[in-house]
C-alpha cells in the first residue's frame, strides 16, 4: 500500500489529503508530524491552502508510515538524526515579535 504512495510522492503528486492520511496511519497529527520534523505546524497546515505538498514532506510521511506498517519504531530511527533550529528569517529577533519597532514618523499637518 505505502508502496503506491511512494510513487505519487516521487512524481511530485502528493495532494495534502493523501498526507494527512499517510501520517494518520502512523498515528500522527499535524502537529505530532511538525514536532518529529522540527517544523512549526502552521507552516506544514498552510500548505492546505494550494493542496499540494513539497516532495521531501511527503516522502518523509510515507517512510513513516511504512516503518510504522513494517511493525517497526519510526521515532527510535528518526531519533538518530539530531534537529537543529532554523535560522529565524526576516526581521524577527529572538525576544522581539517582527523585528525591532518602527521610528515614528512625523508627519507635517
Amino acid at each position: 500500500m505505502w508502496l503506491s504512495t511512494l510513487k505519487y510522492v516521487l512524481l511530485g503528486q502528493m495532494q495534502y489529503a493523501e498526507f494527512l492520511a499517510e501520517i494518520g496511519k502512523a498515528g500522527l497529527s499535524v502537529r505530532g508530524f511538525a514536532e518529529l520534523v522540527g517544523m512549526n505546524p502552521n507552516s506544514i497546515s498552510n500548505y492546505a491552502r494550494t493542496g499540494e505538498l513539497p516532495t521531501h514532506l511527503g516522502l518523509i510521511a510515507v517512510l513513516v508510515a511504512g516503518v510504522n506498517d513494517l511493525g517497526g519504531d519510526y521515532r527510535q530511527v528518526m531519533s538518530k538524526v539530531p534537529l537543529a533550529p532554523k535560522k529565524v528569517r526576516g526581521g524577527a529577533r529572538k525576544g522581539r515579535f517582527g523585528g525591532d519597532r518602527q521610528a515614528t514618523l512625523e508627519l507635517g499637518s
